[in-house]
């Protein structure tokens, strides 16, 4: 009788990371755009919001840039 699963750990490939991580960078940058733009037509509290997500966005693409950076040296 065999083990139908495997539960053995999947290797860590790191080998694409860089190229994962620009495109995560890329749609954040794109989202943060379409953010902006209905920001235009948004008043108060939702502009506010939108203001707050994207400055949490701008961080996030610092943390994947300088991650990014770490890897290319790998």
């Amino acid at each position: 009788m065999t083990d139908k699963h495997n539960n053995k750990p999947k290797p860590d490939d790191r080998s694409d990371n860089v190229e994962k991580l620009q495109h995560m960078v890329q749609d954040t940058l794109e989202n943060m755009e379409e953010a902006d733009e209905t920001m235009e037509f948004s008043s108060g509290k939702e502009k506010e919001n939108i203001k707050a997500k994207n400055e949490r966005r701008e961080q996030a693409v610092e943390g994947m840039r300088q991650e990014i950076s770490d890897e290319s040296r790998s």
